[in-house]
């Protein structure tokens, strides 16, 4: 049987859907339900109940579905080793993150990568949010950049940086003379701006809503876009202001197209921040590669950032460990079907 027909099995599993486990593996939601079939016909077991909604693997089919995930595993090491025979002054790390983390930063980190590790490589893509997790999850990517993650028990979540929110106008706006006058903007200030705003099917959109909530302030939406850099070309042509990361702001403030200012709060109310964070696939051998770039990581991290609600942020050091306790541990499959965010 083919490898590929079981990782279709994998991510089908994994996603419990056939549809997210066909985009996870790149192909058609039919050509994903027909290997599924290949294999309950080559196996002669039904390994999806597809009677009950929604459908749950058969008890053949947990078993066959533990034993792929080894299997599917093991095959993608070995392609890796013989790889590294053929090349062997280095491994690639294979990595997916968001835009908004900067071209710049990830280039700095790569390049004193390659230099600490000569020979290693690390292939960056660029992608949405939402393609990540998959990617990490199908094992076409090792680590994944990304922000607001939402936890699943299938991925491992190490906490990486807390980024202040800040409020983004342009040099003419009343706001930048406020930010100057009482050293930011207040919650109560923003109520009635025209307001440029992240698609509300993102998580930081969600958490930029619950803000404005907890504050009693509507503001009026005039665009919503998918990406940082846009939000910041519809505030530099004053379709209105903007919360957003301060770090991704630098630029246009060095160069004095945008104004940013922080936001007041109240003492005791909790920072508006963006955390990011580097997600890899539970319960996966890491290769030392990819524990290096974690460690290379994790050296900028905050010692002491104050944890998010419900998590603990490990500072440079824990980080370390962790990452060098997942690449040493054993394969193990995970039963966990829980669906994604």
């Amino acid at each position: 049987m083919h490898v590929e027909t079981l990782r279709i099995f994998c991510d089908v599993v994994r996603h419990q859907s056939f549809s997210r486990g066909a985009r996870a593996s790149s192909v058609s939601q039919s050509a994903a339900s027909q290997a599924v079939r290949q294999l309950e016909k080559h196996l002669g077991a039904q390994l999806i109940d597809r009677s009950k909604r929604p459908w749950q693997l058969t008890p053949e089919g947990r078993q066959f579905f533990k034993g792929c995930q080894e299997l599917v595993e093991r095959y993608h090491e070995l392609e890796a080793a013989v790889r590294h025979r053929q090349n062997p002054s280095g491994r690639t790390v294979r990595l997916a993150t968001i835009y908004s983390v900067g071209i710049h930063q990830l280039t700095q980190y790569v390049g004193r990568f390659r230099a600490a590790a000569p020979g290693a490589e690390v292939d960056l893509q660029y992608m949405h949010p939402g393609e990540i997790c998959e990617q990490v999850l199908s094992d076409r990517c090792d680590l994944g950049l990304i922000s607001f993650v939402t936890p699943r028990r299938e991925l491992a979540v190490i906490p990486w940086k807390r980024q202040s929110m800040v409020v983004a106008c342009p040099p003419a706006h009343r706001f930048a003379a406020l930010a100057a006058k009482q050293d930011g903007v207040r919650p109560a200030d923003l109520a009635g701006e025209r307001f440029v705003a992240f698609d509300r099917k993102l998580p930081v959109r969600r958490a930029v809503d619950r803000f404005l909530r907890r504050h009693e302030v509507e503001v009026a939406v005039t665009a919503e876009f998918d990406n940082i850099e846009t939000i910041k070309q519809a505030v530099d042509e004053e379709a209105g202001i903007a919360i957003l990361p301060e770090p991704t702001l630098r630029r246009e403030v060095r160069r004095g197209t945008l104004v940013q200012a922080p936001l007041v709060l109240p003492p005791g109310e909790p920072p508006l921040v963006r955390p990011l964070s580097i997600v890899h696939r539970s319960n996966r051998r890491l290769n030392p590669a990819v524990t290096a770039f974690i460690e290379l990581l994790g050296a900028d991290a905050p010692a002491a950032a104050p944890p998010a609600a419900g998590t603990s942020a490990p500072g440079r050091t824990a980080m370390a460990a962790g990452a060098r306790q997942r690449a040493s541990a054993p394969t193990t499959a995970s039963g966990d079907h829980s669906s994604p965010w």
